[in-house]
């Protein structure tokens, strides 16, 4: 009986491994291979086996850019988390019917695809029908004026934008939390700001590094938002792939370029989880 079962478990994970297969490993190996290909005249390139790619991607130039990148997700990661976790801790000490109003709300938010979220808030960020004329108007600034594009103008939009996917990842362990922790804590004398940073933050570590990572890997790969509400110095590695993919014609060197994305991407996953696991093993 122990083996037909063991059998039989094959035949669960044959379709996962076959999705993941056909969707990641043989367009990951393809890209792989694309990026060490030659470009030739045209716009074309052929098979070949050269470095000159990923070199012309380790000039200052490109390592500036895939700094924006990463600064710019981890930037937004992190005020995305720092606000969602409250906000998820206090939604879920409201009322059932009020806490399944305001999740319906925050599931619709994720219909908006970025191109609305993009142009709505260059819309309500700009100088002729934007916020600064309210501003204006109630006495806050002397003139109306346009709040992009800028660096805080993209941030805003990239944490709007993900926001609810770090508040559905926060909510259900929020909600699964014991509230008798935090008030033996007090009732012990801690403040309840000790309370919060010594006995909710650890209990909550696993799902807000869980949060960081999903913003961290989704904001890093935006495209439009950088062009929309930010300057060409805050223009990511996604917006320069694209260009030297569709403008430039220079596939090769588009795919290594997103083969450092990936690599970069993946590398600070790991380093979280190595990091998250030697936690967990000191405190056994």
């Amino acid at each position: 009986m122990t083996r037909r079962r063991s059998d039989n478990s094959w035949h669960l994970v044959l379709l996962p491994a076959a999705t993941l297969t056909v969707f990641f490993v043989i367009p990951f190996t393809i890209m792989l291979a694309v990026s060490f290909f030659q470009r030739i005249e045209g716009g074309f390139f052929e098979p070949a086996f050269v470095l000159s790619n990923y070199v012309r991607f380790l000039t200052p130039f490109f390592g500036k850019i895939l700094a924006t990148s990463v600064g710019l997700s981890a930037t937004a990661a992190t005020i995305v988390v720092a606000v969602a976790f409250p906000f998820a801790y206090v939604l879920s000490r409201m009322p059932r019917r009020r806490q399944t109003t305001i999740l319906v709300f925050i599931l619709s938010v994720l219909s908006l695809s970025e191109v609305i979220v993009g142009f709505a808030w260059s819309t309500l960020l700009s100088r002729t029908a934007g916020i600064g004329n309210l501003f204006h108007w109630v006495g806050i600034a002397e003139s109306p004026r346009a709040y992009t594009p800028g660096l805080a103008s993209l941030l805003l939009g990239l944490a709007y934008l993900a926001f609810p996917y770090a508040v559905l990842v926060i909510y259900p362990a929020v909600s699964r939390l014991d509230p008798e922790l935090p008030e033996a804590a007090r009732t012990s004398g801690a403040s309840p700001l000790r309370a919060f940073t010594s006995v909710t933050l650890p209990i909550m570590r696993r799902t807000i590094a869980g949060a960081l990572i999903l913003v961290f890997v989704f904001t890093l790969g935006a495209y439009l938002l950088p062009q929309v509400l930010g300057r060409p110095r805050h223009w990511t590695l996604p917006v320069h792939i694209t260009d030297q993919a569709i403008f430039q014609s220079n596939i090769p060197f588009a795919a290594a370029m997103a083969m450092f994305l990936l690599l970069v991407s993946l590398a600070l996953v790991g380093l979280v989880l190595v990091v998250d696991s030697r936690r967990r093993g000191d405190q056994s």
